[in-house]
């Protein structure tokens, strides 16, 4: 059974077709979601979900570098609230810093960018207090959320850069600290060589799989909505990739997503 270990739930649930995308999981043989956190928008339903499902649903808390709004120190404070919880959350994420999605005014982008480096430090040195793993989003601004990371200290091994778009010489930066990039349906994408040499200087040891739905559809179900039963279909593409047998692929990523979160 595989894992989805990144996706967001929030949607379906909105949107009333959650038990069919858990269905669906299950029968493309999809055992287990990890759903990522991105604001007090979903950190509560979240929980609930995985209290609903607990052998299903696994669950983050995390303020999003685009949902750092004026109220970032209140958010933050709630956070800490969920790992008191008789449920905690696996890990903190996604967090990190976005250089995609910035005001147009140089001024202002500058502001805005200050606020996510801060944020993401404050949420570095909590996952750090609490020995837990970090979800990792990186948008037009890898080197910086690298330089970051290693200014607050943080437990490299307990890092990962989730949705992995970048290519070799960035992995390595990664994996020579410690780190990781996990990978979604863009290594599936013809245009995407260099983020499938990535999985591969990577190797086997530290990978794992994840759809990012509803965002970023692989082949072949590109264009459409994307949900976690659709791991199936990067995790096949990458056991070609690996020249990998399908259920040994499988099998060492599961238990790579296992062992980084935690999961019994």
């Amino acid at each position: 059974m595989l894992i989805d270990s990144h996706c967001h739930l929030e949607q379906f649930h909105r949107k009333g077709c959650f038990e069919e995308i858990l269905q669906s999981a299950e029968v493309a043989g999809v055992g287990k979601l990890i759903t990522i956190g991105t604001s007090t928008r979903d950190w509560d339903l979240y929980r609930q979900l995985a209290s609903r499902y607990p052998d299903r649903i696994a669950y983050t808390v995390g303020l999003h570098p685009t949902d750092v709004e004026d109220d970032w120190e209140e958010q933050l404070d709630q956070l800490q609230e969920f790992f008191k919880s008789d449920l905690p959350p696996v890990g903190i994420g996604e967090i990190g810093l976005d250089h995609f999605h910035l005001p147009k005014s140089p001024q202002e982008a500058g502001v805005v960018k200050e606020r996510q480096v801060i944020v993401f430090k404050r949420q570095l040195k909590l996952a750090t207090n609490l020995n837990c793993p970090v979800v990792v989003h990186s948008r037009n601004s890898f080197h910086e959320c690298v330089r970051v990371i290693d200014e607050a200290r943080a437990d490299w091994s307990q890092i990962v850069f989730h949705c992995f778009a970048d290519g070799p010489e960035e992995i390595r930066l990664l994996n020579e600290r410690g780190g990781r990039g996990s990978f979604t349906g863009i290594i599936t994408y013809k245009n995407a060589e260099n983020v499938r040499e990535a999985a591969l200087t990577q190797g086997m040891d530290r990978l794992m799989m994840e759809t990012d739905a509803p965002y970023l559809a692989p082949v072949p179900m590109r264009g459409k909505r994307n949900e976690p039963a659709f791991v199936r279909h990067v995790a096949d593409f990458c056991s070609n990739l690996f020249k990998m047998d399908r259920v040994a692929f499988a099998s060492e990523t599961t238990a790579n997503t296992r062992k980084f979160f935690n999961l019994s």
